[in-house]
C-alpha cells in the first residue's frame, strides 16, 4: 500500500499546485463545452475518496453531508466560495493523512463490495484505494483540459 499512498500524495500535490494558480472566478468558470469547473473537480475527488474508502467500509465519512451533496457523482457545479476552496485545499492532505492512519490502525476491517459506474469491481479496501488513484488521475486530466479554456 505504500506505493498507493505515494501516488495519491503526489497527485494531491499536483492538484494543489494547479488550484493555487487560479482566481476564485477562474476556479468557478465552466468553459463552453464542459459540464463542470476546476472547483467542482477538486471537491469531487475529495467526496469520492470518502465514499469509496470510508462509506463502503461502513465507517463515517470525514466530510459534511452538504459537501457530499455538492460534489457527489452526478451533481452539477454551483458557485464555490473562497472559504470552501480553502477548506478543500486543507482536506486534500488532512484526509490523506487520516486515511493512512486509519489504514495502519486496521480500521478498514470490512468492505461492502461495489461495482463502479465504469465497471470496476471493488472487492476490498485495497481495490478501493487503487481505484481512487485511477479516478483522481481521470479528474486531473479533466482539470488540465479545463484550465486551457479559462
Amino acid at each position: 500500500m505504500e506505493a498507493t499512498f505515494k501516488i495519491w500524495e503526489t497527485s494531491r500535490k499536483i492538484y494543489l499546485k494547479i488550484i493555487d494558480n487560479y482566481s476564485l472566478e477562474q476556479l468557478n468558470k465552466i468553459p463552453e463545452g464542459f459540464s463542470n469547473n476546476l472547483a467542482w473537480n477538486l471537491g469531487h475527488i475529495i467526496v469520492s475518496q470518502q465514499g469509496l474508502v470510508y462509506r463502503l467500509s461502513g465507517l463515517p465519512m470525514n466530510i459534511s453531508s452538504e459537501m457530499m451533496e455538492k460534489y457527489k457523482n452526478g451533481s452539477k457545479p454551483t458557485a464555490t466560495t473562497q472559504e470552501e476552496i480553502e477548506e478543500l485545499k486543507v482536506l486534500l492532505f488532512s484526509l490523506l493523512e487520516k486515511t493512512k492512519e486509519d489504514y495502519t490502525n486496521g480500521k478498514f476491517a470490512s468492505y461492502n463490495e461495489y461495482t463502479t459506474g465504469t465497471g470496476f469491481h471493488l472487492a476490498n479496501i485495497k481495490d478501493a484505494m487503487e481505484f481512487n488513484n485511477y479516478h483522481e488521475g481521470i479528474h486531473l486530466g479533466f482539470i488540465m483540459n479545463i484550465r486551457k479554456f479559462i
